[in-house]
């Protein structure tokens, strides 16, 4: 078996036409999900980047490798201890690695493993090539050695390749001749003029007055400076949906060579992100701040020989995908993984999934929220000084797919059932390291104290460092004194 794994950063499902977005952003994404098994309620379990790509190829929570931060001690995994000998036990190998024994030749096309020092999801591959951009490439500088390395090997037997693209990413930057194809096109119109005037009194780092950061700067003509009207907000749309075509286009011309080659209907084709993108949802703009919705649903797409054509609805978290796909080549996952295998719902269409998902985001706020039914429920123990954010908050997705309306003082009996399913899914975690079961390893250093504690009790967040102090000043320079006052209260 031939495996493409197709990784686009920040890639939300809603702005892509197989998941119902009316502007044409994806044609040949579409044409593959057509063909395919397209799933719905996918999750990354810890977002963003290198917590999200750790969690998909270690097959493990953050909770259990510690890894939920960009920085800290929280930015690497928890060392194997004692059970390590001269190779690592196949309980804690990576998805790579366990491909790479069952005989496949695995290569990886990505600046990820150097942006973050994310050097855990490089176990197991034979080949990594670095593109170089340090995640700022456009698809047009990814694509030519993707293609290159098909040229040498689309016809072998026996390989995966992980190609990472990087255009849905803020800042948006597709170059500018490629011009902008929705310049004509309605702008999703949930967020209104009222709801963008109240964002932008609000504070925090990419929240509508404070677009760029904690003052940072950047010159990007698909970005707006601030979002203080529809207008804005058209502007920043625009150029992520923007972003997503130019990387659809380049992502059909890998299919059109794999078709060139022969193998295409050979060759199971993977496509997903490593988490989603805020687009205004609790007044974050263009980043990936938060365990929410838009930043955890990723999309997920699997085509190739034997998959049951249709859609699946079934709560999942990325992470199943490791031992999914270890199935699908007729291995066996490790037992030391939390990915539950779906494999069978890829083949036959069988109906499975989880009752619920817990997630989880460290690295900008510290939040861990649950995803059951219609409902999510977000508990948050650092707000990386947003004024938006409350300790509890609960949304009706089905009605409310954009978080507008906080519901958790009218529903105390959905918040209350949130937070016991919360501190149900934190003792089972608690007690699968007891007891080195699933993704637990209590051998490891620090392996009994909860990630989240370490994160708060340190330095907190990772872009939080240093930020303070400065954002207070900032605060009070542009009239927000308010806010000034209580982040001073809360975090000074």
């Amino acid at each position: 078996m031939r495996i493409l794994y197709i990784d686009c950063d920040s890639l939300r499902p809603d702005h892509l036409g197989c998941y119902g977005y009316e502007r044409d952003t994806s044609p040949n994404i579409d044409d593959l999900a057509a063909d395919g098994r397209t799933f719905t309620n996918v999750y990354t379990s810890d977002a963003p980047c290198l917590p999200s790509r750790t969690a998909f190829y270690t097959g493990r929570f953050g909770i259990h490798t510690g890894v939920i931060n960009h920085g800290g001690r929280n930015a690497d995994p928890r060392r194997v201890g004692e059970p390590r000998r001269a190779k690592y036990p196949r309980e804690y190998r990576t998805l790579a690695s366990i491909l790479k024994d069952e005989g496949f030749y695995t290569a990886m096309i990505s600046p990820f493993p150097a942006r973050h020092d994310g050097w855990q999801v490089v176990e197991g591959f034979r080949e990594l090539y670095d593109t170089g951009g340090n995640g700022g490439e456009s698809a047009d500088e990814v694509y030519p050695h993707a293609r290159d390395w098909l040229e040498s090997h689309a016809d072998e037997d026996d390989w995966y390749l992980h190609v990472n693209f990087w255009d849905p990413h803020t800042p948006y930057r597709t170059p500018a001749d490629y011009g902008n194809p929705f310049s004509d096109d309605p702008t999703p119109d949930w967020l209104t003029e009222e709801m963008i005037a109240d964002h932008y009194e609000e504070s925090g780092a990419h929240s509508a007055q404070d677009l760029k950061g904690w003052g940072g700067t950047w010159e990007y003509d698909r970005m707006p400076d601030e979002i203080a009207s529809r207008e804005d907000f058209a502007k920043m749309v625009d150029g992520y949906d923007v972003g997503v075509r130019y990387m659809d286009h380049h992502i059909g011309k890998l299919f059109d060579l794999l078709r060139e080659k022969g193998v295409f209907e050979e060759t199971l084709i993977v496509l997903s992100g490593d988490h989603g993108e805020n687009l205004g949802e609790l007044n974050v703009y263009g980043d990936h701040q938060t365990a929410d919705e838009p930043a955890c649903n990723v999309p997920l797409i699997v085509r190739g020989p034997d998959v049951e054509p249709g859609t699946d609805h079934g709560l999942r978290y990325q992470l199943d995908l490791a031992p999914t796909l270890v199935d699908l080549i007729g291995g066996e996952a490790p037992d030391g993984w939390d990915g539950e295998s779906f494999a069978d719902t890829v083949t036959e269409g069988e109906e499975s999934g989880r009752e619920s998902l817990v997630l989880s985001q460290g690295t900008w706020t510290c939040q861990r929220s649950v995803r059951w039914a219609d409902w999510l429920l977000i508990r948050t123990y650092h707000t990386a000084f947003k004024s938006d954010l409350e300790d509890v908050m609960l949304f009706d997705l089905a009605a409310d797919p954009h978080e507008t309306t906080n519901l958790a003082d009218e529903r105390p009996e959905i918040v209350d059932a949130g937070l016991a399913q919360l501190q149900r899914w934190h003792d089972e975690r608690r007690f699968e390291t007891v007891n080195d079961e699933n993704g637990g390893n209590p051998h490891a250093p620090g392996a009994f104290t909860d990630p989240m504690w370490n994160v708060l009790g340190e330095k907190g967040p990772y872009y939080t460092w240093d930020h303070l102090e400065p954002y207070i000043d900032h605060l009070i320079e542009t009239g927000r004194e308010e806010h000034a006052e209580r982040l001073a209260e809360q975090y000074g």
